[in-house]
């Protein structure tokens, strides 16, 4: 099956609240959607997220791509050598993380839709639904709790909370948290933020809260300073902006400096390589969490699909889409009280823009 046309749109995505993180504040994101049309009829649609920290890339790094490389590279090619095509990719883009991953998202719809079933199946299909964690930025303790009561009204009974930039409001938060709502799960991202003795001290203090995981508490690129997290304490500790290749992921694992690995499509370069990330994980005992960046609807549904094709991943934190105003692909999957379900229909789902 050959391609025929490729064709792309960028959406500058306003988010409905700003929301404060250890390194910066967000109010807004970029996505680009790729459309790959194929001699036999079939369609493809796949999602780009850059994001200068976590995929290093820019939008306009990624429109360049686009245009100069991407679209003149795919035609003519054949969907089913999808290995090929990005390896290829990987040597002609620069800044590849979430363009090549728009790319193999796109590859593989297609394929799924040829054999006329969901993406998940295709993948090899291990559950049907996820419960997924929703996400509370940076955030004054009393605004945080009404927040909390919001998302548990809303039927979420899994937050999570990011910090890193005041240990004694983070303990505070945490412990309020826990009075507030004794049932709810929670958990931690200090998102580089604390130093090892910092993280250690977070965890001494706030041992009654039964804190889920915490991840990435230390900057990346300092695995010895992340292994000392894991090793002084005793919940179990995740990597995510240290994860980026399968390189990165053995590395952690044969040291022994994780106890758990945060996958982002967008953020490894695409299902392909996520697949491989995980079973990486898997071989070192270690489990796995799907998570996100500022994603429209259909990048989430991506990062869905890949989280219920495999028996390691038992976390998601698919819920990059909630904020985004005007996302134009809502209904591409369902989200019912915290529980994420997969469409039924071919490939990532029915697109109706």
């Amino acid at each position: 099956m050959k391609i025929t046309n490729v064709s792309y749109e960028r959406l500058d995505l306003k988010l409905s609240e700003p929301y404060t993180i250890a390194y910066e504040t967000v109010s807004k994101t970029v996505n680009f959607i790729l459309k790959i049309e194929t001699d036999k009829g079939f369609v493809g649609y796949g999602c780009a997220a850059p994001d200068k920290v976590v995929t290093r890339e820019t939008p306009e790094d990624v429109e360049q791509d686009i245009l100069d490389v991407i679209i003149p590279y795919l035609k003519g090619m054949n969907v089913f050598m999808s290995s090929e095509v990005l390896e290829g990719l990987k040597l002609l883009l620069k800044q590849k993380s979430s363009a090549l991953a728009m790319v193999d998202i796109a590859l593989l719809d297609i394929a799924a839709r040829k054999l006329e079933i969901p993406l998940y199946q295709f993948l090899g299909g291990y559950r049907h639904s996820i419960s997924t964690s929703i996400t509370i930025g940076i955030l004054p303790v009393g605004e945080t709790l009404k927040t909390a009561a919001v998302f548990v009204s809303q039927g979420f009974n899994i937050i999570k909370v990011k910090g890193g930039l005041s240990l004694e409001e983070d303990v505070e938060k945490m412990i309020r948290l826990r009075e507030s709502f004794p049932e709810l799960a929670l958990r931690f991202d200090g998102n580089q933020g604390y130093s090892s003795k910092d993280a250690i001290t977070f965890y001494e203090r706030t041992k009654s809260v039964n804190i889920e995981f915490l991840e990435q508490p230390t900057k990346v690129g300092l695995d010895v300073i992340l292994g000392e997290v894991t090793d002084g304490t005793g919940i179990p500790v995740m990597a995510d902006e240290s994860i980026k290749s399968v390189k990165d992921s053995f590395r952690l694992a044969q040291g022994e400096f994780i106890d758990m690995i945060n996958i982002k499509i967008m953020k490894v370069g695409g299902i392909g390589e996520a697949m491989r990330i995980n079973a990486v994980a898997q071989s070192a005992g270690l489990e796995t969490m799907v998570g996100c960046i500022d994603e429209c609807s259909l990048g989430i549904a991506a990062g869905l699909h890949f989280a219920l094709s495999r028996k390691n991943i038992h976390y998601a934190d698919l819920d990059g889409h909630l904020d985004i105003l005007e996302d134009p692909f809502k209904g591409i999957f369902k989200l019912e009280k915290g529980i994420l379900y997969p469409s039924e229909h071919a490939g990532l789902g029915k697109i109706e823009r």
